[in-house]
């Protein structure tokens, strides 16, 4: 139902992934909290949330379920607004009441009315979403499963659904939703080919009016990749070509967003989700080009090779583009070549990097620890690596063998992944054995490295002097390091 990336990097704070767009004057993010009213006051829905503008009718709940435990779960310094949730109100007749409830930044009514009950999750976070699918059906109410895990495991999800939407909602949740009324609902929804990308309906961001999210915008430009490395989903799901939306179509969203209200550094922000916003290079050029007079300052996750493309580098420059989340993984060619990123090349890394800040964008550097060749060495040498190329911000996780993906396949065929509670693939627990380390001493070497590369000392090292956007990632940085200790906190008091 949604287009979260299971393995979803998504590590910016205003991004996660792997975890929503437009219109409508997006001033709804920064206003303070609505006050209570009544479940009938005209305009408002369940818990109080602004209703997609329609009839009085038939209300649609949409669910996010909060990921418990790990950095980037229900603790996470940055509140980030889910994109998928609001593709799919984009797409619901208008004679549904929608109300988007979001277990990050707010708490779900268990005994909320709904004629409908539409919940996204990812695998780390499907445990609850199981939960509340079933509290749900035991009052009678139908519920519709979406997102990563669901689509990967439909048939474990619909022992707590009614349906399961089977990937990219477009296409498929408006016939859903005819069934429904009909009384032929399907168990499964699945397209027989990827849909297009062209028309998407506008996103409707005052859905989201009074939710306390970082005031920063997420626009989609494309979907897919043509590479297709062994720990990722991204290709399994979403296809291995760049499907593309039209440049005026993507212009003219990113002009209903203003104006920002975000302050100082975080007014105009923008992340753009797509997995690698370089993929098609022709069309990254054209759409960098058209953007540039929309003064933004942009996120993104872009490969290496975007580094050794002069043109691309000067175009992403001009058009506002404030740092990257670029997947290093490994300083082993060896490992590199087994996962299937092979036109990575660590010895090339550090010039990289260099190449970004001599053109004011920061680098997010990503890194997984577990890897089969990796050994007691492979912390050390990465924090030494991040220090010496001064990342401005670092992403380390630990490998995690996500449904659907073909690690997922080979450890699961060779009898190494000793966990299948899915709450702890989390990318920050181990769930498999690995090739080389023990699952604790790989637990504790990622822990320990994890809290060195955001201790102060590592902070002011790789940023003092920064030609980047100090004023962002130092704040960044200090945010990623409460999240951090406060995991450590948590995985000590419960004795992980």
């Amino acid at each position: 139902m949604t287009r979260d990336a299971d393995n979803a990097r998504c590590a910016w704070p205003g991004s996660p992934p792997q975890e929503g767009p437009r219109p409508v004057p997006s001033r709804g993010l920064q206003r303070p909290a609505a006050p209570p009213v009544s479940r009938g006051e005209r305009g408002r829905g369940l818990n109080g949330n602004r209703l997609k503008k329609g009839c009085r009718g038939k209300r649609l709940l949409l669910v996010s379920p909060v990921v418990k435990g790990g950095i980037m779960g229900e603790d996470f310094f940055f509140r980030l607004p889910t994109l998928g949730l609001l593709k799919v109100a984009a797409l619901t007749p208008r004679e549904w009441d929608v109300t988007i409830v979001d277990e990050k930044v707010e708490a779900l009514d268990p005994g909320a009315d709904a004629d409908l009950v539409g919940i996204t999750a990812m695998t780390p976070a499907v445990k609850r979403g199981y939960e509340i699918a079933d509290a749900f059906r035991e009052r009678g109410i139908p519920v519709v499963m979406g997102g990563m895990h669901p689509s990967k495991m439909p048939d474990e999800a619909l022992s707590h659904c009614d349906a399961v939407v089977v990937g990219e909602a477009e296409g498929l949740w408006p016939r859903l939703l005819s069934d429904l009324e009909r009384g032929t609902l399907r168990r499964i929804y699945r397209h027989d080919s990827y849909p297009a990308l062209e028309g998407l309906p506008p996103v409707d961001w005052s859905l989201y009016e009074g939710k306390r999210y970082l005031p920063v915008h997420f626009v989609e430009t494309a979907r897919g990749c043509p590479h297709d490395c062994e720990f990722c989903s991204v290709t399994n799901s979403f296809g291995a070509t760049f499907r593309t939306r039209p440049l005026e179509e993507v212009a003219a969203e990113i002009a209903s967003l203003k104006p920002f209200e975000g302050r100082f550094i975080l007014r105009n922000v923008v992340f753009f989700v797509d997995d690698n916003i370089v993929g098609n290079r022709r069309y990254a050029r054209a759409f960098f080009e058209r953007i540039a007079d929309f003064n933004l300052k942009w996120l993104g996750q872009a490969s290496v090779n975007a580094a050794r493309d002069p043109e691309i580098l000067r175009l992403m420059q001009k058009s506002g583009c404030m740092g990257l989340l670029v997947g290093f993984e490994t300083l082993s060619e060896e490992n590199l070549r087994r996962v299937g990123k092979s036109f990575n090349h660590p010895e090339a890394y550090i010039d990289v990097v260099r190449r970004f800040h001599d053109h004011g964008i920061g680098v997010d550097g990503a890194f997984v620890f577990g890897l089969d060749g990796d050994d007691e060495g492979v912390f050390d040498r990465t924090l030494e690596f991040v220090l010496r190329a001064r990342l401005d911000i670092c992403y380390m996780s630990i490998l995690t063998p996500f449904p659907g993906t073909a690690l997922y396949e080979r450890l699961d065929a060779e009898g190494r992944i000793i966990d299948r509670d899915w709450s702890n693939y989390t990318t920050n627990t181990v769930v498999f054995r690995p090739g080389r380390l023990t699952p604790e001493r790989l637990l504790e070497g990622y822990r320990s490295a994890l809290r060195e590369a955001y201790s102060l000392s590592s902070i002011v090292r790789r940023l003092w002097g920064a030609t980047t956007k100090k004023n962002f990632f130092w704040p960044m940085n200090i945010g990623f390091r409460q999240s951090v200790r406060k995991a450590s906190a948590g995985a000590a008091a419960h004795g992980a």
